[in-house]
């Protein structure tokens, strides 16, 4: 398995001068990237920017299939993979040690490279259960994707945090809305950047509800966890949500060990943020993979290399996240 010791490698040849780093990555550099389930945004999203990555920044980046933010915090942690994705919620559980997954250890060797997309928190059930608002989930069973993952993490919180009492069945995303729609499991929650492929495929194929959080639901979850920003799915993004949905969100953000070079983590960063419309048609999420929204990292420190192209294009970061 490829990962950041390799990045190194190749980086080492590096020098601080432009004309260096273009020679020393005329050699493929390779990367592999950390990404999640089946089923999910990350799956695609990721692939998109291995093939950025690879044609356009000089390197040879593969994807490999994970649980999502958790497992690529640890795998990156470990060296196993050189770049992985994360929600900002994941990315401060690891960093203070303080969810079941992390057992305690503090990763504190991960950086953010670049501003993915927002995280939308939402949740489908066939209309023939006739389920159309999470309290009607009290008692029930409840897909909520791979454990490891954003969804997986958050959801049994956020059972927690409104005291309802819920089975929560982990399993890739497709795999939730196979189960949905044989009657497994009684609703599927999720969070993806949207539109989300697996809810995209059960729009087509059933009759089907979207739903969130009340106001006040909403309220009381972001009081009990506070990372979770306001969201919204917007109306017509699926064609059975004929109505804007309010609900939570977290962010995502492009992570890589601090040992990465800085030439390495530079490169893609800015390779990424400049590709904006080839992203943006693989996936509509990369709408939001632009320059500016690194400003929503508050939790992550960034790599010394993705600061440096911020700097070049005049963003202004949380003073939280720069390296010290």
């Amino acid at each position: 398995m490829i990962g950041f010791r390799c990045v190194l490698a190749v980086a080492a040849l590096v020098v601080a001068t432009p004309i260096a780093l273009s020679v020393a990555l005329a050699q493929p550099v390779p990367i592999t990237l950390g990404t999640a389930s089946v089923g999910g945004t990350y799956h695609v999203y990721g692939g998109v920017v291995a093939a950025l990555l690879t044609d356009k920044a000089g390197m040879q980046v593969t994807t490999q299939q994970t649980q999502g933010p958790n497992q690529n915090v640890m795998m990156i942690d470990d060296g196993k993979i050189g770049l992985g994705m994360t929600t900002l919620g994941v990315a401060l559980q690891a960093k203070q040690g303080s969810a079941p997954w992390t057992k305690g250890k503090k990763y504190d060797s991960i950086r953010a490279l670049f501003p993915m997309y927002d995280t939308p928190m939402q949740c489908v059930s066939l209309k023939k259960s006739g389920i159309t608002s999470f309290r009607q989930l009290e008692g029930k069973t409840v897909g909520t994707g791979p454990k490891a993952g954003t969804p997986g993490t958050y959801f049994p919180l956020i059972f927690d945090a409104l005291g309802m009492k819920v089975t929560a069945r982990n399993g890739q995303g497709s795999e939730a809305g196979n189960q949905l729609n044989d009657g497994l499991i009684d609703a599927f929650c999720f969070g993806a950047g949207a539109p989300v492929p697996i809810f995209t495929q059960l729009d087509v194929e059933q009759a089907i509800n979207f739903f969130t959080w009340t106001p006040e639901d909403i309220a009381t979850i972001r009081a009990r966890i506070p990372e979770f920003t306001e969201s919204k799915v917007p109306k017509g993004l699926y064609r059975q949500q004929t109505e804007d949905q309010k609900t939570i969100g977290l962010y995502n953000f492009a992570i890589a060990s601090k040992d990465m070079s800085d030439a390495v983590a530079y490169r893609i960063t800015k390779t990424i943020l400049e590709n904006n419309s080839t992203m943006v048609r693989a996936h509509a999420a990369a709408k939001e993979t632009v320059a500016a929204n690194a400003a929503r990292n508050t939790v992550l420190t960034f790599h010394p290399g993705a600061v440096r192209y911020y700097k070049e294009k005049g963003i202004k970061l949380d003073p939280a996240t720069l390296p010290q």
